[in-house]
């Protein structure tokens, strides 16, 4: 049997129809998916679920709303990205219409139940996605994310999922819900499959500079902002989000307790306030033209239907009022969250079952935007990923995720903090041995796929492990691995505090000067330089395989006094 039969087998036998709005026929998936192993591209042999209001050429885009149909000739770009760069679409998933919604339970099509326990919801709004990852009939799969339709079925399916800063990845090609603040996510089983995944789509968008914040991995000692109040976890859910929060101690993060009331004062100005017209603006036009005729021939969903008809109660001013609220509340949060390097959240506060959605449709879709709400209107990006389990009061047994939040353009660092994370048992070790961006974790791969960034290669302290790792990592530098000069360098031991090495280029006398290589922004690397203390320099070195790097070196009066060295290591 081959992967594609398994896979088709595995959808047959689960028996969940509400998954899928659109499945593609075996055999012309077969058929890209042998192209795709024969190309070998770096996403060779994923199979690729998309939710069903991303376009991709040839199949319809519903957004869960049969009357809004249409079939696009192109893909969006974000879906010829990932199918550039090896990926096979399956086929398109079902949300919460229009991505209105995060139980997941908001469509014709039917609620998409979770993946382990048929009368829960899956969350929402990329509620397909998230199942079709979690049952396997999917490698990858692309989300958007508004209010966290991304994250929330990410969290409660036990998976990953990825919200990067708006622009990162384009949304030319998605029926908008809030074109301001929405974003493609992806979902994948583990972490390194959604940053490969990201990498694409962020290459694909073309890169742009990100100013003098930009950082490529988290610092060696982050800060973790975390709560002080959690409203609306009940004990358990409490206890789980403890455990993971000691769980990032062990990792290595420093745990600060935060004021969370303006996030939260922020979150409700999404769908309470005037804010909610951009919802309006999106499909508001379609949604009024329908609601004059009939509703379930054009398969409209009433909540939806009541959510974005109701902007019509705002005007201008009020609009306006709400914006100066938000960036007052904005101000407040960012105050509260200080230096810290990022915030740790409950992705979703509970995992309520289809029961109790459909006795309060509203207000349990507003509490499951708690922790999610805030982060689009603020433009912060967020990795999801799974921190357990918890053992609810009827004794079945919810997934429980966490997520790490960064300011805008700190993609990097939350991946890197979510992998620390991730990587670390209960034990508190670090899985490869290390635990910190300066002794050993790579950051995340795709944001250098978008932004401008340069190598650095050092030879000596700023090596990991050593004494002046720190300058690197805090300034956000990312490990990128280990090199070796060509074979015409020497080292010298520098009379300075601490012991450096001095790199000098010998081509009649030298060899091969073992070294790393770090990645970092041209801001970053300019501050490095400034600060730069004498005798060190930085100019141009060779490495073995032919390239020029900016690298370490030394005056040349303080290289001609330095003590000889015979190894090629400091």
């Amino acid at each position: 049997m081959t992967r594609i039969d398994d896979i088709y087998a595995r959808i047959d036998a689960a028996d969940r129809p509400e998954v899928f709005i659109t499945l593609r026929p075996r055999d012309e998936v077969a058929a890209e998916y042998a192209a795709s192993v024969a190309a070998r591209g770096p996403l060779a042999g994923l199979i690729l679920a998309v939710k069903d209001n991303v376009d991709v050429a040839g199949l319809p885009t519903t957004a869960a709303c049969p009357g809004f149909a249409f079939t696009p000739d192109a893909d969006a770009p974000a879906v010829a990205a990932l199918r550039s760069a090896g990926a096979v679409v399956i086929g398109k998933t079902n949300l919460d219409q229009f991505a209105t919604g995060l139980v997941g339970t908001r469509s014709p099509y039917g609620a998409v139940r979770d993946s382990r326990r048929l009368d829960h919801i899956s969350g929402g709004s990329s509620s397909g996605s998230a199942v079709a990852v979690a049952l396997g009939f999917a490698d990858i799969a692309i989300g958007t994310d508004t209010a966290g339709s991304g994250r929330v079925p990410a969290g409660l399916q036990g998976i990953v999922g990825v919200k990067p800063t708006v622009g990162v990845v384009s949304t030319v090609g998605v029926v908008p819900a809030c074109a301001s603040i929405d974003v493609v996510t992806v979902l994948a089983a583990d972490l390194a499959t959604a940053d490969r995944a990201t990498a694409a789509m962020a290459a694909a968008t073309g890169p742009r500079p990100f100013g003098p914040a930009c950082a490529l991995a988290a610092p060696e000692a982050p800060v973790l902002a975390v709560p002080e109040q959690l409203p609306e976890l009940d004990d358990a859910w409490r206890e789980a989000f403890a455990d993971a929060v000691a769980r990032a101690e062990q990792a290595g993060m420093r745990v600060k307790t935060i004021d969370l009331s303006p996030f939260l004062a922020a979150a409700r100005l999404l769908y309470e306030d005037a804010l909610v017209a951009e919802r309006s603006d999106a499909v508001g036009e379609f949604v009024h033209a329908a609601r004059t005729g009939d509703d379930d021939a054009v398969g409209l969903d009433p909540t939806v239907a009541s959510i974005i008809g109701s902007a019509d109660r705002f005007g201008a001013v009020d609009l306006l009022r709400a914006r100066r609220t938000l960036a007052r509340l904005r101000d407040e949060s960012f105050a509260s969250w200080g230096e810290a390097t990022a915030l740790l959240v409950p992705t979703a506060p509970m995992h309520p079952s289809l029961a109790e959605v459909a006795a309060d449709p509203v207000g349990v879709n507003s509490r499951m935007g708690t922790y999610t709400n805030f982060c689009n209107l603020f433009d912060l990006c967020g990795v999801a990923v799974p921190a357990g389990t918890v053992t609810e009061a009827d004794g079945g047994l919810a997934q429980f995720g966490v997520t790490f939040l960064g300011r805008g353009h700190h993609d990097a660092v939350v991946m890197d903090l979510a992998r620390r994370f991730t990587d670390t048992g209960s034990s508190g070790v670090v899985s490869n041995g290390v635990g910190s961006n300066g002794v050993g974790s790579n950051g995340a791969a795709w944001p250098e796929a978008h932004a401008e960034c340069t190598e650095l290669a050092v030879f000596g302290a700023h090596m990991r492990g050593g004494p002046l790792t720190h300058e690197l990592a805090d300034g956000g530098a990312r490990w990128s691995g280990e090199v070796r000069t060509a074979a015409s360098y020497r080292l010298v031991e520098l009379h300075t505090v601490p012991a450096k090495p001095g790199l000098i280029r010998d081509p009649d006398a030298g060899t091969a000067i073992d070294g790393e290589v770090w990645t970092l922004s041209p801001a970053a690397l300019g501050r490095f330089l400034a600060a730069l203390p004498s005798p060190m320099s930085l100019g141009r070195v060779e490495l073995d395989d032919g390239r020029w790097v900016t690298g370490f070196g030394c005056a040349a009066d303080a290289g001609a006094a330095g003590v000889p060295l015979t190894r090629t290591r400091w």
